[in-house]
């Protein structure tokens, strides 16, 4: 953890050189901005996002939403204590809990995927019948996947360190190596592999093993929280209808932003991940909750494994990684 503490540090030292020093006032009347990081390059899987931005929803609420796309390179907690951005894409439960610990001023406010929607991804032919027959296989993981999810698969399955290999990415060494697995999503990864290579590799969706947790959970600065939590209200709100309308509505629109920001993206991939995403029921939940909800008993579940696993030391307050004042009831 010290290390990430240094990285986010020095993070926050550059950009912050690079960042105004004072805000320019707003005239009376005008939007709020809110510069907004995603935590990976535009897709299906922020399709709610991208819905609220083209359907209008966060200008009807008097805002002015600028979507700062990631990718490999981006780091969206480090943008945060730097002041870069106001409100991020948490990928996952586990970064949020290790910003927690590291007492960063960030919180979760909202949950837009009830179930995470992370796999392993392994070879149709390879003997790999579960989960658990992966020990001693390689398993490519990307450096946030080491950091998280894979502490929880370390605990729940015996896993060793010498297993990881480097992802960065590519699924290339995945497929050179019969005996590997790689990490995903249940929307992206399996489609592509399939689509480019005709084989149908063996998923594991990680919520159906155990994993507790949200996903793509909506951070907010607490410097925001307390100075306009009207703005933070009206994002997770208007974020809350577009991904209502991504999945059931006309996506014609949000799809075309996303093209545009990605234009790597094709349709076809967009078009099943959006059927996935229903299917599995990522954003939704098995509980008939609001879209975005997220509860105390959730998130006392989730720090309650960690700890069991020593992930979390039993000191830590669970109520330092988010708040439920803005989160649809």
């Amino acid at each position: 953890m010290k290390l990430l503490r240094n990285l986010v540090l020095a993070t926050a030292v550059v950009l912050a050189a690079c960042s105004p020093k004072t805000e320019t006032p707003r005239p009376a009347g005008a939007p709020t901005v809110i510069r907004f990081a995603t935590d990976w390059k535009a897709q299906a899987e922020l399709g709610g996002f991208y819905q609220a931005q083209a359907s209008g929803e966060y200008a009807r609420r008097g805002l002015d939403v600028k979507i700062i796309q990631g990718g490999p390179g981006v780091n969206v907690p480090q943008l945060m204590a730097a002041g870069a951005v106001d409100m991020g894409v948490g990928s996952n439960a586990y970064i949020v809990a290790n910003l927690a610990q590291e007492g960063a001023p960030v919180k979760a406010v909202a949950a837009f995927m009830q179930k995470n929607p992370q796999v392993l991804i392994a070879h149709p032919d390879a003997g790999i019948e579960t989960v658990a027959d992966l020990k001693g296989h390689p398993i490519l993981l990307s450096d946030a996947s080491v950091s998280t999810v894979w502490v929880w698969m370390k605990a729940k399955y015996g896993f060793t360190d010498d297993q990881v290999r480097k992802y960065a990415f590519s699924s290339a060494p995945f497929l050179a190596d019969k005996r590997s697995a790689q990490q995903g999503y249940v929307t992206s990864e399996p489609y592509t592999i399939e689509k480019e290579t005709g084989m149908k590799p063996k998923v594991f969706l990680m919520a159906d093993e155990g994993m507790a947790g949200y996903a793509t959970l909506a951070l907010a600065t607490d410097s925001l929280i307390a100075k306009n939590p009207a703005a933070v209200q009206a994002f997770v709100e208007a974020s809350a209808k577009g991904w209502h309308d991504y999945l059931n509505g006309d996506a014609t629109a949000a799809d075309a932003l996303i093209r545009k920001d990605n234009p790597e993206m094709t349709q076809d991939v967009l078009d099943q991940a959006r059927a996935k995403l229903k299917s599995y029921r990522i954003v939704e939940g098995d509980k008939g909750q609001p879209l975005g909800a997220m509860t105390e008993a959730d998130w006392k579940a989730f720090f309650d494994a960690g700890v069991a696993q020593g992930l979390y030391p039993k000191t830590l307050d669970p109520k330092r990684a988010y708040t439920l004042q803005f989160a649809p009831k």
